[in-house]
């Protein structure tokens, strides 16, 4: 089952991302249903599926399907497409095709929705569940409320400006931090935290403001400091416990 998957999930990305120049999707966009690199696109997916399963004739009318389905997405994408909701059509686009690929394979290899409850509710996975909301969104409002002093000092939160462009910095950096003690990569943290420093010694250099260097500091010891506890307690918890 996981061969074949594979095989599709390849097809299709090498189909989508890496032969499609640009020009073939401004194309696209511009003619639609009339531009040739539509067609070609299908094609080369067709002879993608067809090359990554070794044109096993058992697989023939379902690849066919999957090209139909493809061009479909790719169509009603290019109609209800707007400039506005580019990032949601593209995400929404992948998406479908991803159901596509499973529902090929759950043909072949039916996949019951029992067997996936049954996975997600395996203990080690439960814990991964947990140990990723922990380091990600709980953590965000936690350091939230112990820099709330730093930040009206520094009237951090009336910048509208920054689209919680921190908040998802710091959601990042904290989930790198818990994959690398996951993976005993501890030379990554440093290196993550080298990187940091760079980026924000200018920052510091231009600012001369003692209020925002320890916003700073204290933000970025905390948010370490989270993914390196967390990534500890998942590991103890998965080797002790489960």
């Amino acid at each position: 089952m996981m061969t074949f998957f594979l095989q599709l999930l390849l097809a299709h990305l090498i189909g989508d991302f890496l032969l499609q120049p640009t020009a073939w999707v401004k194309d696209k966009k511009k003619y639609k249903i009339r531009s040739k690199y539509l067609y070609y696109h299908i094609g080369i997916h067709f002879l993608l599926l067809c090359i990554l399963t070794r044109f096993d004739s058992t697989y023939f009318i379902t690849i066919l399907f999957i090209a139909l389905f493809h061009y479909l997405i790719d169509l009603m994408k290019l109609y209800f497409e707007k400039p506005k909701y580019v990032k949601e059509c593209f995400f929404l686009d992948q998406f479908l095709h991803l159901i596509t690929l499973f529902c090929a394979v759950n043909y072949f290899y039916p996949f019951s929705l029992k067997q996936g409850i049954d996975i997600l509710y395996e203990p080690q996975n439960l814990a991964l569940l947990v140990s990723l909301l922990l380091v990600t969104y709980v953590t965000a409002i936690v350091q939230k409320l112990l820099l709330s002093k730093w930040t009206k000092q520094n009237h951090i939160e009336g910048n509208v400006n920054t689209n919680y462009a921190g908040k998802y910095i710091g959601i990042l950096e904290r989930l790198f931090i818990f994959l690398f003690v996951v993976m005993n990569f501890w030379s990554g943290i440093g290196f993550l935290l080298a990187a940091k420093s760079i980026f924000r010694f200018g920052d510091l250099r231009r600012s001369k403001d003692v209020a925002l260097t320890e916003y700073i500091l204290i933000g970025t010891f905390l948010s370490f400091g989270f993914g390196i506890i967390f990534g500890l307690l998942y590991k103890y918890a998965i080797h002790s416990f489960l």
